[in-house]
C-alpha cells in the first residue's frame, strides 16, 4: 500500500487539481482516488469529447464517474479542424493532445485549477507516443508514470477499489485504427466505431481493432478469439460490406500494438 500513500500524498500537494478523463482503466483510477483524497472542491475529471472518442468509452467513463462520485464535465474538442490531424502523420496524436491540453488549460485558468494531469503510467515510456511532447509543452503532469505505477499495479489497485473496469483492454482513439496518410473524417471514424460494436455483439473479448485501411478493413484480436471471427466470418463481412468497406480480413498474426506505425527497413 505504500505506493497508493505515495500516490495520495502527490494529489494532496498539488492544490486543486485537474484530470484529463478518457474512461480508461489509468484514468479512472486518477478520478476516483483524487475524488476521495482531494474532494469535489479541489478535483474534476474532464472529459474531451469528438467523433474520435467512441460512444462506449463514454458511457464507461460516466458510468465509473457516477458509482464513485467523481465530479465531471464534458468539453467539445475540435481537432479534426485541424489539417495536420486530418493528414494523419505518425505525429497525429500530438496534434490531438495539443488541442485536448489546450481546451484543458483554459477550463484550469478559468476555474482556478493548479494542476493538471493524465493517466500515463511507468509502462508508456517504450511506447511510440508523440502526444507526450503536447502533455509536456502544457505542463501536464503525470502521477502514475512520476511514482513508478505499472499497468499491473494500476490494474491491481482499481480491482481493490472495486473498478468494474480493472481488466477492460486497453481503448486509445479510434483514429488510432486509420492507416497512417489516410485522411482521419468523422465518417471513416464512424464506420471503425459500428464495426468494433458489432464485434464486440458476437462476444469478442480482449484486445480488438478494425484497421481502416480505406477500402479494406482488418481485424485483429487475440488469437483466442480467431475460433469465434472465423466461426461467424460470413456475418462479419456482410456487416462491414454494409458500413462501406470492399474488402475484410482476419489478421493472421492477432492484435499487436502499433501495427499500423512505419517499419524502419
Amino acid at each position: 500500500m505504500e505506493s497508493r500513500i505515495e500516490l495520495d500524498r502527490w494529489l494532496e500537494g498539488r492544490g486543486r487539481v485537474l484530470l484529463g478523463y478518457s474512461g480508461g482503466v489509468d484514468s479512472a483510477l486518477l478520478a476516483v482516488v483524487g475524488a476521495a483524497v482531494l474532494g469535489g472542491g479541489r478535483f474534476l475529471a474532464v472529459i474531451g469529447r469528438s467523433a474520435s472518442f467512441p460512444e462506449s468509452q463514454w458511457r464507461q467513463a460516466r458510468a465509473v464517474a457516477d458509482e464513485f462520485g467523481v465530479p465531471v464535465i464534458e468539453i467539445n474538442t475540435d481537432e479534426l479542424d485541424n489539417p495536420d490531424y486530418q493528414a494523419n502523420s505518425p505525429q497525429r496524436c500530438y496534434f490531438c493532445k495539443s488541442e485536448l491540453w489546450s481546451r484543458l488549460a483554459e477550463v484550469a485558468a478559468g476555474s482556478g485549477f493548479d494542476t493538471i494531469i493524465d493517466g500515463t503510467h511507468a509502462d508508456d515510456g517504450g511506447d511510440h507516443r508523440p502526444g507526450r511532447a503536447a502533455s509536456v509543452e502544457h505542463g501536464v503532469r503525470s502521477p502514475l508514470a512520476e511514482l513508478g505505477w505499472t499497468k499491473a499495479m494500476i490494474r491491481a489497485e482499481a480491482r481493490r477499489l472495486g473498478l468494474p473496469i480493472w481488466a477492460a483492454p486497453a481503448a486509445p482513439c479510434l483514429s488510432s485504427r486509420i492507416r497512417y496518410g489516410l485522411a482521419v473524417t468523422a465518417p471513416r471514424l464512424r464506420q471503425v466505431e459500428l464495426a468494433e460494436a458489432f464485434l464486440r455483439k458476437l462476444g469478442v473479448q480482449g484486445d480488438l481493432r478494425v484497421r481502416h485501411h480505406d477500402d479494406v478493413a482488418r481485424i485483429e484480436v487475440v488469437p483466442e478469439m480467431f475460433y469465434l471471427i472465423d466461426s461467424q466470418w460470413s456475418a462479419i463481412k456482410s456487416a462491414l460490406t454494409d458500413l462501406g468497406f470492399s474488402h475484410v480480413e482476419r489478421d493472421r498474426t492477432g492484435y499487436r500494438r502499433g501495427s499500423l506505425l512505419p517499419v524502419a527497413s
